[in-house]
């Protein structure tokens, strides 16, 4: 028989007690069954532990000794569990959340969410172009997590080891300055823009791939496109020398106007990730359920997109496939 902590509280109630008798109903066994653990206990440590009489139980020099590191190990025990529990509690209840963003739409909104919610948290953000870079971050455990875009059907790379779940899908827009002759229309024709000049934000995002194939079905080939971050660009529309693709929950702007592009030839994905292996995941989902209802916030102040959602129900938030909040991602990015 191998030693156990549940031998050493026998050891130590016997010699609190004075009795085996009295030992046996404070720990709800029965003395038969009691004593026979003891001889069980004695004969693997090879000796007697009490002298036993009339009198009652008394250690023996075994038992001293045993008695001695056992009031050492079951106090350290019990602060290893108590401490455990009091971690499991935390992460549980997180004090922290660590957000990578890429231009999101509802980063902010998702943050005041959380910090509304848990006043106590501690909650940072960090702004990257990059998805990978975030990616990166996430696995290396410097963030919690990433709330990116992916353009169509695509996902981040897998190599990264990331879950992605779904936020809401939406069409990608156009935005034009309010005196553009196409700024009258409710939606407008990605080919009837073929002599626009474009601008775009650096790193990842439509501009790789969905929009210059998007262009290709249209029948044209994209003319110059800037890349500047969002001010510039929208000064850049303002002025009237490019038009720019944007989010469908793009902040309205006086003197500019956003349209949807007929046909919805791009969508976009806001995707929320985290490593499944890290303390982030056990509190996960409540972040994801939060960053839908970020999302749900960002449509009040845009009513016509909000009423075209009502009647295209494969954008918004969508049902998941097994019946939750949003739909799960593979982490593959299609050839």
């Amino acid at each position: 028989m191998n030693l156990e902590l549940r031998h050493l509280r026998v050891v130590c109630a016997i010699a609190e007690t004075g009795s085996v008798t009295k030992a046996a109903s404070s720990l709800g066994l029965a003395q038969p069954a009691l004593t026979a653990q003891l001889q069980r206990i004695e004969r693997t440590l090879g000796g007697a532990l009490f002298e036993r009489d009339r009198r009652g139980a008394r250690p023996t020099a075994l038992g001293e000794l045993v008695l001695a590191r056992a009031r050492v190990l079951l106090p350290a025990m019990k602060g290893l569990q108590d401490e455990a529990a009091r971690l499991a509690g935390a992460t549980d209840t997180p004090t922290r959340y660590r957000f990578g963003g890429v231009n999101s739409p509802i980063l902010g909104r998702l943050v005041h969410r959380l910090g509304a919610e848990q006043p106590q948290a501690q909650i940072t953000t960090y702004a990257s172009w990059s998805v990978d870079e975030l990616a990166h971050l996430v696995a290396g455990s410097r963030l919690d997590f990433a709330l990116v875009g992916a353009c169509g059907d695509t996902t981040p790379a897998a190599a990264f080891g990331l879950r992605w779940r779904e936020v809401a899908v939406d069409p990608v827009l156009v935005l034009l300055p309010q005196t553009h002759p196409l700024a009258g229309r409710s939606e407008v024709r990605l080919v009837d823009l073929r002599r626009e000049r474009w601008v775009a934000a650096p790193g990842d995002g439509c501009f790789g791939d969905c929009f210059a194939a998007a262009c290709a079905r249209a029948g044209f080939t994209p003319r110059a496109v800037y890349e500047t971050d969002v001010r510039g660009g929208v000064d850049l529309v303002e002025a009237g020398a490019a038009v720019a693709l944007c989010q469908a929950t793009f902040r309205p702007l006086a003197g500019l106007v956003t349209r949807r592009l007929a046909g919805t030839p791009l969508r976009w994905r806001l995707l929320l990730g985290w490593h499944p292996d890290s303390p982030a995941a056990r509190y996960a989902e409540p972040v994801l359920e939060t960053a839908v209802a970020a999302y749900t916030d960002s449509l009040a102040a845009h009513p016509a997109y909000l009423s075209w959602l009502l009647g295209n129900p494969d954008f918004g938030v969508r049902p998941a496939r097994d019946g939750g909040a949003n739909r799960p991602v593979t982490g593959i990015r299609p050839a």
